[in-house]
């Protein structure tokens, strides 16, 4: 943050105190990069789009009469927004607890909610910016209607405010990019892969179904997908209700691991 940028934070007063500042740092910071942190993620859906549509269109029927590029195309937008909700909060906090400028923000009068809405903030400016970038260059290969924007906008952004607060949690508790790319990689990864990004889980086997059931990201990219086709594997308000007691709980958490400077304060 510039001298100008602390001068603003210390004018502003409340709870929300120079969030504003933090926040427009935040997203000037990735969007600074966004060949890397917007272009590149789009272009990785684009490929996942070509290989599995290639693959399996024709042979595959969703919901009785979607195809399976349509089906994908929703998928992929909304483990777009996710991944690279998550990828935003986690790589900041990080690189800042690991270059040390992170003590710039620790002198200025920051309250843990100001932090809390710049980092997630701008996490799901990202997600979003991403999805949306997916779903326009997507949405020519297969035809897309949309039953109910309704369900799309709230599960997209429950869900990037929610991978935003999660990647937060996981920024706060590592100490170096080994331990966020384990997060990413171990938990991250595999929970989107197996949410029914690719596949609905009714053709699972009863075991794996109930699984999946268990996952938390089955129901942020389930409801998000009801808002295209109007069906979906279970009711888009148990899929609202799993997120929004999810998003309570990570929000609680990292809330209080802010309040109370876990690792950032020494």
């Amino acid at each position: 943050m510039t001298a100008h940028a602390m001068l603003r934070v210390s004018t502003e007063s409340g709870p929300l105190a120079g969030a504003r500042t933090l926040l427009y740092k935040e997203v000037l910071r990735f969007w600074k990069v966004s060949f890397q942190t917007v272009a590149a993620p789009v272009l990785t859906a684009i490929l996942y789009l070509l290989i599995f549509g290639h693959v399996l269109e024709g042979r595959v029927r969703v919901f009785g009469t979607v195809g399976y590029t349509s089906f994908l195309i929703p998928g992929l937008v909304m483990m777009s927004v996710l991944q690279n909700a998550f990828a935003n909060s986690s790589s900041s906090l990080i690189q800042s607890k690991i270059t040390g400028n992170l003590v710039f923000l620790l002198v200025a009068p920051l309250s843990h909610w100001a932090w809390f809405v710049a980092y997630v903030g701008a996490s799901v400016v990202r997600g979003i910016a991403v999805g949306t970038g997916v779903m326009l260059v997507t949405v020519w290969f297969a035809p897309l209607e949309l039953a109910n924007p309704l369900w799309v906008i709230v599960f997209s952004l429950a869900g990037a405010a929610l991978m935003g607060a999660l990647g937060l949690v996981a920024g706060l508790w590592a100490e170096k990019f080994d331990q966020i790319a384990a997060f990413q990689n171990f938990l991250i990864m595999p929970m989107t892969f197996l949410s029914g990004v690719f596949y609905s889980v009714q053709s699972l086997p009863p075991v794996w179904k109930t699984v999946s059931h268990l996952n938390p990201f089955f129901y942020m990219i389930d409801g998000f997908r009801h808002g295209f086709f109007g069906v979906s594997d279970v009711s888009p308000w148990t899929s609202l209700a799993v997120v929004a007691a999810s998003l309570a709980i990570v929000c609680g958490l990292c809330l209080h691991l802010l309040r109370i400077g876990y690792k950032i304060r020494y």
